[in-house]
């Protein structure tokens, strides 16, 4: 069950994204980058791995926030989805910003879970007519060609040919571009081909990191939690530790799916573990 399309949010998150509350916008040089909330709601400390009583007294609140989250980006002649959440509230700040499905012109996926995917397609159709979607090879791979997740298939298929994989780089080898300002970095264990995005205009970055955490007011102080999403907990909680710390060291705000309103910040560094500091 825990590879089931409907299975893999299933009680952490309810809700859904308030008006005020439900676009953040953010300007990255010549980018305009919009966080855009699918749904919030209150979070389950059970998907927690290794996280004992003691220790979610200490960080969570009762009840603590979670958020599912996509990201918008229009540059000089494109506009970029990353995510498309279930296929709710997404299309409804897309259209309060002025922008059609059929304006989209990529889609790029973190991953392959129900809460990333579930926005691309409807009865067999593509809901973005003229998208190009563009995943990890390993994670396209793993989700259809085992036939795990059925509705990982039927997402794709409506694109055919203009689905592109990609193999994500290494941190500290020569990061490749996807598409003008847009590379990919390795951040595997939540699923196995799970793609950060690092984002650059105009001498500006900021790092989109899909589901690299989901409960933060514990992952950010206690990075080597992982939860029970994860495919792999211990490569996950690495993948973290690594892009915390590399974002804490260079000074690269960050924006995640799982992060609650604004979703954008940067890392600071605290005692053994890390904060996240509004932009």
């Amino acid at each position: 069950m825990k590879n089931g399309l409907a299975l893999m949010l299933l009680g952490m998150v309810t809700g859904f994204a308030a008006g005020n509350e439900a676009v953040y916008s953010y300007r990255l040089g010549d980018f305009e980058v919009y966080m855009l909330v699918e749904t919030n709601g209150e979070g389950t400390p059970q998907i927690l791995l290794g996280a004992d009583d003691a220790l979610k007294q200490r960080y969570l609140s009762r009840p603590f926030k979670s958020e599912i989250n996509t990201f918008l980006i229009k540059s000089p002649g494109r506009v970029v989805l990353i995510d498309t959440g279930f296929g709710g509230a997404v299309f409804e700040s897309m259209k309060k910003l002025g922008i059609n499905p059929g304006d989209v012109d990529a889609v790029l996926l973190t991953h392959m879970h129900g809460d990333h995917i579930g926005g691309l397609a409807k009865d067999g159709k593509a809901l973005f007519p003229k998208a190009l979607v563009y995943v990890a090879e390993t994670e396209k791979d793993y989700w259809t060609k085992s036939r795990v997740n059925q509705g990982a298939v039927a997402a794709l298929a409506p694109y055919g040919g203009r689905v592109k994989t990609f193999s994500p780089a290494e941190l500290g080898s020569r990061l490749t571009e996807l598409l003008p300002g847009v590379s990919a970095i390795a951040a595997f264990g939540h699923t196995p081909g799970h793609t950060v995005f690092l984002l650059e205009s105009s001498g500006q970055k900021l790092l989109v990191w899909g589901d690299l955490m989901h409960v933060q007011d514990i992952q950010f102080p206690r990075p080597d939690i992982s939860v029970s999403y994860d495919t792999d907990p211990v490569m996950a909680a690495a993948s973290r530790k690594k892009i915390l710390a590399y974002a804490a060291a260079n000074k690269i705000p960050i924006g995640g799916m799982h992060l609650v309103y604004p979703a954008v910040g940067f890392v600071g560094v605290d005692g053994a573990g890390y904060r996240l500091i509004s932009p």
